[in-house]
């Protein structure tokens, strides 16, 4: 399956930044191929820090607002709704009422394709979990033709970056990385020197939360690192049930400005 066979696509993410580590290839090829490409994201991602005196909620919800209308317009997406919803608080909203928005927009956008997290959230978080169980209920509520696509980590991905793992507090609950073999993909998306050097761009505009990370480990190897994108079919995931994290005061991961990353 290629990129234009999606028809137009809707992705829906938890925090800024989500959007642009899983799919900036993704919605940067289908626009440029004319597609239409919606994005929802829940939260504004107010508690992305570990600097809260630098940048307290309020403030930092602001930038990073601005942050991902300039990472989007990298990638040619203009149409973007933001729920404002709590950050680190989307497991205990009422999820009627968040699915009946959600599925308001898709009705609206008539995606072909819904692109979200899989069940384990990536990296385990709560709010990315609760994004995937809404967003797959408003699928099916709104649009159960649609295709509805997870991202997802593939076994040679992981060989092959594991020293960036091993320095980086990414996956956050027990049974993480899940990863699946290459064969099992439903969309690999071709990444050329112009697309990984977009996405870089697109990285580097949400600078709050990238530019730690880019100055650690160079911006060669970032810029290689995030230069794949791998999807499934919702159906053809785990079903297993996966554990959780969400920010607290007793545990602040290394990079918590970057604590909604892929």
């Amino acid at each position: 399956m290629s990129v234009s066979a999606l028809g137009t696509v809707l992705g829906i993410w938890a925090h800024p930044d989500d959007e642009v580590y899983l799919s900036a290839g993704l919605m940067a090829t289908a626009r440029d191929a004319g597609q239409r490409v919606a994005c929802v994201t829940a939260t504004l991602g107010e508690h992305g820090t570990g600097d809260p005196a630098r940048w307290p909620p309020a403030r930092l919800a602001a930038v990073r607002a601005h942050e991902l209308r300039a990472s989007l317009a990298v990638l040619g997406v203009t149409e973007h709704h933001v729920l404002g919803l709590p950050d680190g608080g989307c497991a205990e909203q009422p999820a009627d009422a968040v699915v009946a928005r959600l599925a308001a927009i898709v009705d609206d956008v008539r995606p072909d394709t819904i692109v979200t997290f899989g069940p384990d959230g990536v990296t385990g978080h709560a709010d990315h979990q609760a994004v995937s169980r809404w967003a797959t209920a408003a699928h099916a509520r709104a649009a159960p033709a649609a295709r509805l696509l997870h991202p997802v980590l593939t076994h040679e991905f992981l060989a092959r970056w594991q020293a960036v793992y091993d320095r980086l507090d990414v996956f956050l609950a027990d049974g993480l990385p899940h990863a699946v073999p290459a064969a099992a993909l439903s969309l690999h998306v071709p990444f050329d020197d112009a697309l990984a050097d977009r996405k870089l761009v697109a990285l580097r505009a949400q600078a709050t939360q990238t530019s730690g990370l880019v100055a650690l480990l160079g911006e060669q190897t970032m810029r290689d690192w995030c230069a794949t994108e791998s999807f499934v079919d919702a159906a053809r995931e785990s079903t297993r049930t996966w554990g959780s994290w969400r920010p607290d005061v007793r545990r602040v991961p290394d990079f918590a400005a970057w604590d909604h990353q892929c």
